[in-house]
């Protein structure tokens, strides 16, 4: 810790709480701007960090300046133009020119006011991206900082802080307060030991602070920037770690029995044979449940993987508990899957089950609330709808949640709220990566799934990255499969074409294909703006293979089975994560037949080639999100 004492540490952290008019120069007007910025406290005001900051220690001269390039650059107003080619389309341009010679030009539209913002002659910088047009090298919406003639800013840090800003309250006036907060209120104490900072080579607290708002350069902050960041993962740390104890050690939950009549039907009468991997999470998981102690674990699992197998013990251990479990997923075809795919294993199994979506007519709802309340039904899916005040368990003790990351944490903690020190286990497919998985999810135990069961091995989808133009040939690939028997998928970005102009959109693709390239085949459209019954009719006939191609947009990524369904067409692909094509791709090649993975992409930069190649070449959902993040 600092030198100063438990007060003084004490009264510095209190002055944090004190209101903003405290610092200097905060009088009515300065603090009304601050609250539209959400600063109503010096605390907040401290931690206004900069988004950015102008290095004028690396001056690009106007004339060495190249289309493209990042840069800042300093020079004299020379020229200042408004022009009005057409109604309601003001152009501002702003020409500076330094002592190199070249000109630039900055560009506004339809921001009258910034003509007003500069005078000739004076000396101003300008940070944003060059590019060359009608003969000029310009810059659209530069970042504008005005400097003094050059002796007098000499006292300014050379590395100028940017920070987000306010009507009535200038970037120069708010690092004019902050500076003020920062002497006032400055003696921060530091939370971490001496010897853990010294050993991870960080800056005190204090020092970082100061630093984040006026380094001294550009390695001063990084640096303070690195210590930021770095207290923040140990507080959510600390944090994970006291909610893990509060949730695990300082409740009673339920004693789950292992040797029961269900979990042993379904454990030697599996689909499949277990992987490695499902047969280490499923002991894992078992282990939890017969523990005192609540479960509070996540199953990741890649697609194709298992984890739904997985679940379904841990739902037949519950029921021979003599106690409930609910099983939540995010939309209603998954609920709807999982019933059909999971109810006939619990029927087998003799476990009573029932199903409960916002679509459930009202007469089968009641009677399905009444069981649950009752304690007849032992297994209830659903989807948001078990969430609902009406729905109460006689005793659940263990609640899943499939998809975790499309529910927020307060509906995980509704639904686990409905029983008393209830077991969650909570389910994904989209891989995250173990250093993510170990910040943001530390309160839950991990296991993981890798293997995929059966016969399926890494090739049994084959990823083609075709350009825009070469569709044609997936189109053939289309109708051969249909021939053949089987389907295919469509993706689009969009639901319609008012989204954006330039992506297709799923209704207006649905209809051209089913025009003008595919008239002889049944084309389906699912999107997640449908009436959920209207989903389900459009997923029941897509199952049934009435559908021969179905134009979605991602609310086909998660948990979708099909498995007579063998090609997929992304398009715009580059407007989707490597991880969520990832979990596209698994909708295919789900049955005994390969499949193929069509990405049309037009990639303009390198790094945007290079991750639509990773698609390509790697068939590891880990490995993808760990690129996705690089």
């Amino acid at each position: 810790m600092s030198d100063a004492g438990p007060a003084s540490r004490v009264e510095a952290l209190e002055s944090y709480d004190a209101p903003v008019t405290c610092v200097r120069y905060v009088d009515g007007t300065r603090a009304e701007a601050l609250e539209r910025l959400g600063i109503t406290t010096v605390g907040e005001l401290i931690a206004h960090h900069p988004f950015r900051y102008i290095d004028l220690t690396r001056i690009s001269s106007i004339s060495g300046l190249k289309p493209g390039e990042d840069v800042t650059v300093v020079g004299r107003v020379r020229e200042i133009h408004v022009k009005r080619p057409r109604p309601r389309l003001t152009i501002v341009e702003i020409a500076i020119t330094d002592e190199s010679g070249g000109m630039l030009v900055g560009v506004w539209f339809n921001q009258a006011y910034m003509a007003q913002r500069f005078v000739k002659g004076e000396r101003v910088a300008f940070a944003g991206t060059s590019q060359y047009e009608f003969g000029l090298m310009q810059m659209r919406n530069p970042f504008v900082e005005k400097l003094g003639s050059g002796d007098e800013d000499a006292g300014l840090s050379r590395i100028v802080p940017v920070h987000r800003t306010t009507d009535g309250l200038s970037t120069n006036w708010l690092r004019r307060l902050i500076a003020g907060a920062l002497d006032q209120y400055g003696d921060i104490p530091d939370f971490l030991p001496t010897g853990l900072r010294v050993a991870r080579g960080l800056v005190s607290r204090r020092q970082a602070v100061r630093s984040i708002h006026f380094p001294a350069d550009a390695n001063a902050a990084s640096q303070a920037r690195r210590r930021l960041a770095y207290d923040e993962l140990f507080c959510l740390q600390v944090g994970m770690a006291l909610r893990r104890h509060h949730l695990t050690v300082e409740r009673r939950g339920v004693t789950h029995r292992l040797d029961g009549p269900a979990l042993g039907t379904l454990r030697s009468q599996p689909p499949l044979p277990l992987t490695g991997d499902q047969s280490r999470a499923l002991e894992e998981i078992l282990a939890d449940m017969a523990s005192s102690r609540p479960m509070n674990r996540m199953l990741l699992g890649d697609v194709g993987t298992g984890k739904t197998i997985v679940a379904t013990h841990a739902l037949a251990a519950c029921a021979d508990s003599g106690k409930q479990a609910a099983m939540m997923a995010p939309t209603e075809v998954l609920a709807v899957q999982y019933a059909e795919k999971v109810g006939p294993l619990l029927d087998s199994a003799g476990v009573a089950w029932a199903l409960l979506t916002g679509s459930t007519p009202a007469a089968e709802k009641k009677r399905i609330l009444a069981a649950v309340t009752d304690g007849i039904t032992q297994v209830l899916f659903g989807t948001h709808a078990v969430l609902e005040s009406s729905v109460r368990f006689a005793h659940l003790s263990l609640a899943i949640v499939d998809e975790q990351h499309r529910f927020g944490v307060s509906q995980r903690l509704g639904l686990r709220g409905k029983g008393a020190a209830t077991d969650l286990l909570v389910m994904t497919a989209t891989p995250i990566p173990r250093s993510l998985a170990l910040t943001f999810y530390g309160d839950l135990a991990t296991s993981y799934l890798r293997q995929r069961p059966g016969a399926k091995t890494e090739q049994h989808v084959t990823t083609e990255l075709v350009p825009k133009t070469g569709r044609e040939r997936a189109y053939r690939a289309i109708k051969r499969a249909v021939t053949e028997g089987r389907q295919a998928y469509v993706v689009c970005a969009l639901v319609d074409e008012s989204d954006a102009s330039e992506a297709r959109s799923a209704i207006k693709e649905a209809e051209r294909l089913r025009t003008m390239v595919f008239p002889e085949l049944r084309v389906g459209l699912l999107t997640g703006r449908m009436r959920p019954a209207e989903k389900a009719r459009v997923m029941t006939e897509f199952r049934a293979g009435v559908v021969d191609v179905l134009v979605s947009t991602t609310v086909i990524e998660v948990g979708v089975d099909v498995p007579n369904a063998t090609i997929m067409i992304v398009e715009d692909a580059e407007r989707f994560g490597l991880a969520q094509l990832h979990q596209l791709r698994g909708r295919i090649g789900r049955g005994e037949h390969p499949g193929t993975f069509f990405v049309f992409a037009d990639s303009k930069t390198r790094e945007a080639k290079e991750r639509m190649r990773s698609i390509v070449t790697t068939n590891d959902g880990f490995a993808l999100a760990e690129a996705d993040i690089a």
